[in-house]
């Protein structure tokens, strides 16, 4: 007799050489970067991922654990600043890189290190459904790592943190318990530009599994629970639709930042903040990107300032800040950064 598992993996894999056979037979989809053989390979990661943790939600021996998620396509110029901010929690996260494969980024051989994985990546690129398969392989990749990896905060290599590790650890981790954990992620269904977000693959495209009333935006960058990241990685229906190129608009095709506020504002928009935990300020943005912080604007009353949010929560993190502002945040870290 077969056990759950073996039909749940025999059922996943019939699926996936179907989607395999669609994929190979199509040809709307030269701005998702992957070939099928890619998708195959991602697919695969999935599955060994979500059979590896069936029912460890909520026995999980400590300590509880956050994964840090660094998309990049570039050096990961703020490491010097992680790594003082990691510095004496070795036990409590872990970090995993997704790099560009064009990029060049390298790990120094501090310590601290010793909990960053490079993890095996793809070519992505911008308003592209790339960002949201290397967004669920990080997830993946961290959940096969280790299973008391309990949050998966998102973050990039614009991006800082606002406070210390033991601020934002005890902040997540205080109850309920582990299973009935929040998830930290924008969901907006009032956004003045959403119905030409989910037009810009064509007016029936998104049906009819996306009807227009569920489809929702959002930040990227998010701060997930596992029992939500399984939700991510596990899911297919709504994936074979945000794949879908933009042929319509591509001006209004950010697919990383419709797919995940709409999967889990449909699967348990209770269970989800609604807001994000990492800063931004669009004010002034340029060709879609925020505005970036100078080295000129750090200070201390500027990170008191980032911080400040009008939800439950300050925020955790912020971006984007430009190179040349390291060194002042490393000068102020110990003494405001991490000084709650």
């Amino acid at each position: 007799m077969f056990s759950s598992s073996t039909l749940l993996y025999s059922l996943s894999l019939f699926l996936s050489l179907s989607l395999l056979f669609l994929l190979l037979s199509s040809s709307r989809n030269n701005n998702n970067l992957l070939s099928p053989a890619d998708e195959l390979d991602d697919l695969s990661l999935f599955h060994r991922a979500a059979l590896s943790s069936p029912r460890r939600l909520i026995s999980l021996s400590p300590p509880p654990k956050i994964a840090f998620l660094f998309l990049t396509n570039s050096d990961l110029t703020f490491l010097p600043l992680w790594e003082r901010f990691f510095q004496g929690h070795q036990h409590l996260y872990n970090a995993y890189i997704h790099s560009d494969p064009s990029s060049t980024t390298s790990l120094s051989s501090s310590s601290t290190n010793a909990n960053f994985k490079l993890i095996p990546s793809k070519k992505t690129a911008r308003a592209s459904p790339s960002l949201i398969s290397a967004e669920r392989r990080l997830i993946a990749r961290a959940i096969l790592d280790d299973p008391n990896n309990l949050y998966f905060a998102l973050v990039s290599q614009h991006c800082i943190p606002l406070h210390s590790f033991t601020y934002i650890h005890n902040r997540l981790f205080k109850s309920p318990p582990h299973h009935h954990k929040r998830s930290f992620i924008e969901i907006l269904s009032d956004e003045p530009f959403l119905a030409k977000r989910y037009a810009a693959r064509g007016d029936d495209a998104m049906m009819p599994e996306i009807p227009f009333e569920d489809f929702r935006v959002g930040s990227q960058f998010f701060v997930l629970a596992k029992r939500h990241a399984l939700t991510v990685i596990r899911e297919r229906k709504m994936w074979r639709k945000f794949r879908l190129p933009c042929v319509v608009d591509e001006e209004s095709c950010y697919p990383e930042e419709h797919y995940f506020p709409t999967l889990l504002s449909v699967e348990d928009r209770e269970g989800c903040s609604g807001f994000t935990l990492t800063r931004v300020d669009w004010t002034g943005s340029v060709d879609g990107h925020p505005r970036t912080y100078g080295a000129e604007e750090v200070s201390g009353e500027m990170i008191r300032r980032l911080r400040r949010s009008n939800s439950s929560l300050d925020y955790f993190f912020a971006r984007k800040f430009s190179p040349e502002s390291l060194e002042g945040l490393m000068e102020i870290a110990d003494d405001v950064i991490f000084r709650d």
